[in-house]
């Protein structure tokens, strides 16, 4: 089983194209996790020409970033999937190529993590996005794993991941992506970049100066937890005396936590 797991939060201008590249990948299902959406995303979804292989799960209110990711893999994994890829609500470039490497990496190469390089090569960058890749570096040299993946993060890009990962990295961790990059190096586990991909081709929705500050500063509060587990350390996100905390704080952990006890799926890893 194959499935494509989509967060949605009002992703009207963009969701059908999004779907539009899986129309022909190889999946079973299409879970779409609408995230507080107050805007016709649900009823686009419905009508989507896919939609005899959707799966709708709705939350009313915002989870925050990354947790509807988590709790569509644990709906994945709920049933049966083999192979879960993420794709984000608006992404709508012309990216169904490159989604096909993922999940073959992962069918077809025993791969347990695949990634998209969104900096196939060297351009000219803000401040703000030198500061996320820094810390993104400074935790895959870390790991161990630069000289494989460079600056690639399950926190950007498409990605799939296996079974086995799922089995082995605990649901909360799914929703901090630099933890279950983490986890799948402590575990051994089988990572690689499977596509290379640049950001721009993405489509993403621009967004305003301050959403992309608070993105920033999530993923590098994300690494700085990363690295600090890998030190036996409290998660803190800080350094130098500054909080990297960007959306983290809105992230509804308790509703991942009672969503996957109400699917009764346990984990190895608690």
């Amino acid at each position: 089983m194959i499935s494509i797991v989509i967060p949605v939060k009002n992703e009207e201008e963009s969701i059908s194209k999004t779907l539009d590249n899986c129309s022909d990948l190889p999946a079973n299902y299409i879970i779409t996790v609408l995230n507080g959406c107050t805007d016709a995303s649900k009823k686009i979804i419905e009508n989507h020409p896919l939609k005899t292989k959707i799966h709708l799960i709705e939350f009313s209110q915002p989870l925050g970033i990354d947790v509807p990711r988590a709790i569509g893999a644990a709906y994945a994994y709920k049933l049966n999937s083999q192979v879960v890829l993420f794709l984000d609500g608006d992404m709508q470039g012309k990216i169904a190529t490159h989604l096909y490497e993922l999940i073959t990496a992962v069918y077809q190469e025993n791969t347990d993590m695949a990634l998209t390089n969104c900096y196939p090569y060297i351009s000219i960058r803000s401040t703000m996005a030198s500061t996320v890749l820094n810390y993104r570096e400074k935790l895959n040299r870390r790991l161990g794993v630069f000289a494989d993946l460079g600056l690639a993060s399950p926190s950007h890009g498409p990605h799939a991941v296996s079974r086995i990962l799922l089995e082995k990295v605990p649901w909360r961790f799914l929703a901090i992506p630099p933890l279950s990059l983490a986890m799948a190096v402590i575990n051994n586990l089988n990572i690689k970049v499977a596509t290379s991909l640049p950001h721009s081709l993405l489509f993403s929705q621009a967004r305003n100066e301050t959403h992309s500050t608070l993105i920033a500063e999530t993923i590098i509060g994300d690494c700085l937890e990363a690295l600090n587990y890998l030190e036996g350390l409290p998660p803190l996100r800080e350094e130098k005396g500054i909080h990297y905390l960007g959306y983290h704080p809105e992230r509804k952990f308790d509703v991942l936590d009672k969503y996957v006890e109400s699917l009764g799926i346990g984990k190895i890893v608690e």
